[in-house]
């Protein structure tokens, strides 16, 4: 764990973006910076294909959690 520096802007974002989305400010900055390095590591795919992706890796099924 470290610490890092990001504009006091951003920050707000991040906050903000935590409430919507039930995360904690840092479990939001870290969401995104996990999407922006898969999606610098894979350019061609959309983010849905990344969430996608990630669902699969859990072994998450989508459909049958949609169905419940």
């Amino acid at each position: 764990m470290g610490i890092v520096k990001i504009d006091g802007d951003l920050h707000e974002e991040a906050r903000r973006a935590s409430t919507v989305m039930c995360r904690s400010i840092n479990a939001q900055a870290e969401f995104w910076m996990k999407i922006g390095m898969l999606a610098e590591a894979n350019p061609t795919l959309s983010f849905n294909d990344i969430v996608k992706m990630q669902f699969a890796a859990a072994d998450v099924r989508i459909a049958e959690a949609a169905a419940a």
